[in-house]
């Protein structure tokens, strides 16, 4: 489980196809810290840790990313450069900042609106119909690994939703949300209580 709480950010270095990906990612970490076989949230993606290196602050660690996980996310995502998001897996007494995060990409959304807006940026996400009933206002979702809440929605004709969002400066700088900007994919994961009433709701009809 995660929180949606950024405490990083790192960059791929090296992807090399085995079948599965096998990505290289640079952070700025203490390799010490970062166990064999832990779990860490590469822009909303729980990923395994299957290698580890550099020095404290200048780290790295590779992951294994099957097809089925490529598929379901922004597509370019997976490619030598690109910045990720990086939480690592939740410890027991840590503080829940954010809310509770699997790791799990439900959808891929693209970004209709970046602007300023007051001094922060004003991001607007159109998504699909399958993730349209779980989006609240005031409600939280994760966009790209960062727990964010949800500050309007207007439900389109088609049936898809437009959600708004505000993003703080900090929020901008200390991760890869400041660099978005429109017709951008990002990965969606809707809130897992959202989810759990969605499934009492369809057994009580």
């Amino acid at each position: 489980m995660f929180t949606g709480i950024v405490t990083a950010i790192g960059t791929i270095t090296n992807i090399e196809d085995r079948g599965d990906l096998r990505v290289v990612v640079a952070c700025p970490w203490d390799p010490a810290g970062i166990d064999i076989g832990a779990s860490i949230a590469c822009s909303g993606v729980c990923l395994t840790v299957v290698e580890k290196g550099g020095v404290e602050g200048d780290a790295w660690f590779a992951v294994d990313v099957s097809g089925e996980t490529v598929g379901r996310t922004a597509p370019d995502q997976w490619q030598a450069d690109r910045r990720l998001n990086l939480e690592p897996a939740l410890r027991l007494g840590d503080e829940l900042g954010g809310h509770l995060v699997t790791g799990h990409v439900d959808a891929v959304g693209r970004v209709a609106l970046a602007e300023d807006f007051g001094g922060s940026t004003r991001l607007e996400i159109l998504a699909n119909e399958d993730v349209a009933p779980y989006v609240a206002e005031k409600g939280s979702i994760t966009v790209d690994g960062v727990s964010l809440t949800v500050n309007e929605i207007e439900d389109m004709e088609n049936g898809d939703v437009r959600f708004a969002l505000n993003i703080i400066p900090h929020t901008a700088e200390v991760t890869t949300l400041g660099d978005l900007s429109e017709g951008d994919a990002v990965n969606l994961e809707i809130d897992v209580l959202a989810r759990y009433l969605r499934r009492m709701q369809s057994l009580a009809a």
